[in-house]
């Protein structure tokens, strides 16, 4: 074949491969990982049982955190929002408010999430094994 012959088949050949490539980024088999993203405040139901009318906001906010929206037109109301997603969706959309008069809390309300394990995931998959306490370490029987 001579080299004449063969610019013919490059001219067609590359478009052609490029298009094959196009195409391929456009298949749905092919996802990026999405990673899960929880966030805003995870306020337990341990946390709230800790709640007592009467404290004062930095009792509230040491208990339950800093919340994640303060409105400029409530100020009195603090919210504690909480949203994981998994896959690009929402899985988890959890809602806790506070109320306060002055400086002293007079109401709350809300969606509270279950207390976590020491090293549970938040998404339910199954952790690693947790490293055992110095206490515990230090008790066990020596062999």
């Amino acid at each position: 074949m001579s080299h004449t012959a063969i610019r013919p088949v490059r001219r067609l050949l590359v478009p052609a491969l490029m298009a094959t490539l196009l195409a391929a980024c456009s298949l749905s088999a092919l996802k990026p990982y999405k990673l899960d993203i929880p966030q805003g405040n995870y306020v337990t139901q341990d946390a709230v049982d800790k709640l007592k009318l009467g404290m004062t906001r930095s009792q509230v906010r040491f208990l339950l955190g800093t919340p994640l929206v303060q409105d400029a037109f409530h100020a009195d109301r603090w919210d504690y929002v909480y949203q994981l997603t998994q896959r690009g969706e929402t899985v988890e959309d959890k809602r806790f408010s506070v109320w306060f008069d002055g400086d002293k809390l007079v109401k709350f309300e809300g969606t509270v999430m279950p207390a976590l394990r020491p090293y549970e995931p938040l998404n339910g998959e199954k952790a690693a094994s947790a490293p055992i306490a110095a206490e515990q370490a230090a008790s066990a029987p020596k062999s």
